[in-house]
């Protein structure tokens, strides 16, 4: 795995799970709705995108691929917890690397979740065993599978410029494949610095409707815009004053409502993280099992002001 990216901005911030770098009391986020369960697949992928927060790569197996097993045994877990899940999502690297991608997802939909695949619909997912067993999941389970394609911007020139040459039309031709087999779609971009995201979802809009494709680009839960994920970003602390300052709520935050289960090289099982987007900090490792998972989480971390609470992210549909 390469290094990670040497944060240039927030010295002295994020030091301190309960205060800031000023002295006030850290926010912190109850796990008060779990209405999802993330499984990171794996951190292989079949493309090396320039700015992924996960670093996924032909190469990086930091996060080793999870088993239909393991899978299963979480999904005992959330029975034996009680807690109210509406979704399981799975994300990677690119999770069509994982041979066993069809049958962790016929797990959870066989227990009546619905299910959500983030993919970059590329060779992965268009190899015929893997298209096979989508066909057969789709049937299976009408309306209880969405894919959501990784399409980071409405233009070839862009997107290319994010995830290699060509990668635009490879990506387009696995939206048609799903399209004409009637699956249900979902699309994750990003909004650009050069860009609002009127501005994007605008060209999104065109790009599906020229194409055909299902999804509503007015729509955030169909057509997720991410903030580019900068760490050298200079960004505040967030202080359990900060709810009232924005009126929001603790609630609002993705930690509130979900937790990831992620393995790691090397080691005997899995365990359960705070957040899908900070698989490599420490801080954010909940403990093995779901039970343990129902700690609360500090916002300690750059993304945790800038993706959730001041951008009003989500990773869920």
């Amino acid at each position: 795995m390469k290094d990670l990216p040497k944060p240039t901005a927030n010295i002295g911030k994020f030091q301190d799970a309960h205060v800031t770098a000023d002295g006030k009391e850290r926010a912190v986020v109850a796990l008060t709705r779990p209405e999802t369960l993330w499984f990171n697949t794996g951190t292989l992928c079949n493309i090396e995108c320039s700015n992924c927060y996960i670093l996924s790569s032909p190469r990086n197996d930091a996060l080793v691929y999870l088993s239909a097993a393991e899978v299963q045994g979480y999904l005992d877990q959330i029975e034996t917890r009680g807690w109210p899940i509406r979704e399981i999502g799975f994300t990677g690297g690119e999770p069509f690397m994982n041979p066993q991608m069809c049958a962790m997802a016929e797990a959870a939909l066989s227990r009546g979740y619905e299910v959500l695949i983030l993919t970059n619909a590329m060779r992965p997912m268009m190899r015929k065993s893997v298209r096979r067993g989508l066909l057969e999941l789709n049937q299976a389970f009408p309306g209880k599978l969405t894919l959501r394609v990784s399409l980071d911007h409405h233009s070839a020139a862009a997107h290319d410029q994010e995830r290699g040459e060509g990668s635009f039309d490879k990506t387009l031709e696995g939206m048609v494949w799903l399209r004409d087999h009637g699956f249900q779609m979902a699309v994750a971009g990003r909004i650009t610095f050069a860009e609002s995201e009127a501005e994007a979802r605008s060209g999104f809009a065109d790009l599906f409707a020229g194409h055909g494709f299902p999804v509503d680009a007015r729509d955030p839960g169909q057509t997720v815009l991410f903030p580019e994920m900068d760490e050298s970003v200079e960004v505040p602390e967030i202080t359990t004053a900060c709810w009232g300052i924005l009126n929001k709520s603790p609630n609002d935050v993705m930690c509130a409502s979900s937790r990831m289960v992620v393995k790691r090289k090397g080691a005997d099982a899995p365990v359960v993280l705070a957040c899908t987007l900070l698989p490599y900090a420490p801080e954010f490792e909940l403990g093995a099992t779901l039970a343990e998972a129902e700690a609360p989480v500090a916002l300690n971390h750059p993304h945790c002001a800038k993706f959730c609470v001041l951008g009003g992210a989500s990773c869920s549909a």
